[in-house]
């Protein structure tokens, strides 16, 4: 942990961008729970779940293939105060949602928060390599990753508990507030980097880059790799086995709000763990071990006490995949393509992450049991490892180090 904090201490743009990113992420995330347990309450099908579920992912996978060209062609400080501004509307329009015919509005608003936070994470993501090189830049996104995981995870915990005691309205202006500090944060932030305004059009920078990625094929086969750490997108699931297993026991905000602050401890410490013993080698073994992760979180998912453990361990893998995968891309492509390169990155990782959601919300629809989809998504993991194998072997992929 020394090592992030010395990062921080001598980056002082780094250190603020982390602050508002920990405000910003975990306010994404924050309304999930108030989310979740309002559909449970309307009593909807499970597919309306997954579907929303999915929506928190899809809304960045529709915006993905422009963003990249927007980012490489505006201000970031400018770009990441609009994309802010967005959700704070967003979020606190979540208030007026009180009944199923409200759905659509539901329906819209996550699109509309989620595309804009998505997007504010691909802004982000690409300058990084423009203000940090080298073991720095590895560093900072393993703080961003360990940061991002601690948002995702913490926000809809402690939602949980804000839910239960305040209510779910209080939860959404709660959130709305957050965004707010974030952004007079960010407004008073100077963010020094070189910025050269493209003069191709949007059409031809996608053209462009659609180029680039033929030429140099590593780019995509780094980018799928990356996708299959969509399949930790447990939304769906773990709501669902709230709803079978847990409902008699605990309340259902309070049990999601356990199960998602369990998986944030595995998800914060894998990083700080695993991080300095990762590289193209033992990567291949952290997909694998995610995979028994998931096996043994099948295996017991029944007992709330069991599940909660076995989060820990689902969770313990899943922010080195992410942070090491994506600081391999970084590493493999070049400086002019990073805006672009990301966001289509981020479509690949967010459109996986969105056919999990939907598919566990299918499956589940046609009676086959939450274990069983759960261990499906295991398996994936192996096939990641294998193809990243693959890749190693037969590509010029460079090493983080």
């Amino acid at each position: 942990m020394n090592q992030y904090i010395t990062l921080l201490k001598s980056e002082p743009v780094l250190k603020r961008l982390s602050i508002i990113q920990l405000i910003a992420y975990f306010g994404a995330w924050f309304s999930n729970v108030a989310i979740y347990t309002l559909l449970l309450e309307l009593n909807v099908e499970p597919k309306v779940v997954a579907f929303v579920a999915m929506l928190h992912f899809l809304a960045g996978v529709v915006q993905a293939p422009f963003s990249g060209s927007i980012i490489d062609n505006m201000k970031p400080k400018k770009l990441l105060l609009i994309l802010i501004s967005l959700e704070i509307i967003a979020t606190f329009c979540l208030i007026f949602v009180n009944k199923l015919e409200d759905l659509h509005l539901l329906y819209f608003l996550i699109f509309v928060k989620m595309a804009a936070a998505s997007f504010y994470f691909t802004t982000e993501m690409s300058l990084l390599p423009k203000i940090l090189h080298g073991s720095k830049l590895q560093k900072a996104n393993e703080l961003h990753s360990i940061i991002w995981s601690l948002s995702y995870t913490l926000g809809m915990a402690i939602s949980g508990f804000v839910v239960y005691y305040a209510g779910i309205k209080i939860a959404f202006l709660l959130d709305t507030l957050m965004f707010m500090v974030g952004f007079f944060l960010l407004i008073n932030l100077s963010i020094d980097v070189e910025f050269e305004k493209s003069k191709e059009n949007i059409l031809q920078m996608m053209q462009d880059t659609f180029k680039y990625i033929k030429q140099n094929p590593q780019a995509l086969h780094l980018m799928l790799v990356h996708a299959f750490v969509g399949l930790t997108a447990f939304d769906a699931l773990v709501a669902l086995m709230v709803n079978k297993y847990y409902a008699g026991i605990i309340a259902t905000s309070l049990a999601l709000g356990f199960l998602h602050a369990s998986r944030a401890i595995g998800l914060v410490i894998g990083p700080i763990v695993l991080g300095k013993f990762t590289n193209n080698k033992g990567l291949v073994y952290v997909f694998i071990a995610q995979a028994f992760a998931v096996w043994l979180w099948a295996y017991v998912m029944h007992n709330f006490y069991l599940s909660l453990v076995a989060s820990v361990f689902v969770g313990l893998f899943t922010t080195t995949l992410w942070s090491y995968t994506y600081t391999l891309l970084q590493k493999n492509i070049d400086k002019k393509y990073y805006g672009r390169i990301v966001a289509y990155n981020d479509m690949l990782f967010l459109s996986s992450a969105a056919f999990t959601s939907y598919m566990i919300g299918v499956f589940a629809s046609y009676g086959f049991s939450l274990e069983f989809i759960a261990s499906l998504m295991g398996f994936g993991f192996i096939l990641g490892a294998v193809y990243f194998k693959w890749i190693d072997s037969s590509q010029n992929i460079k090493d983080v180090s």
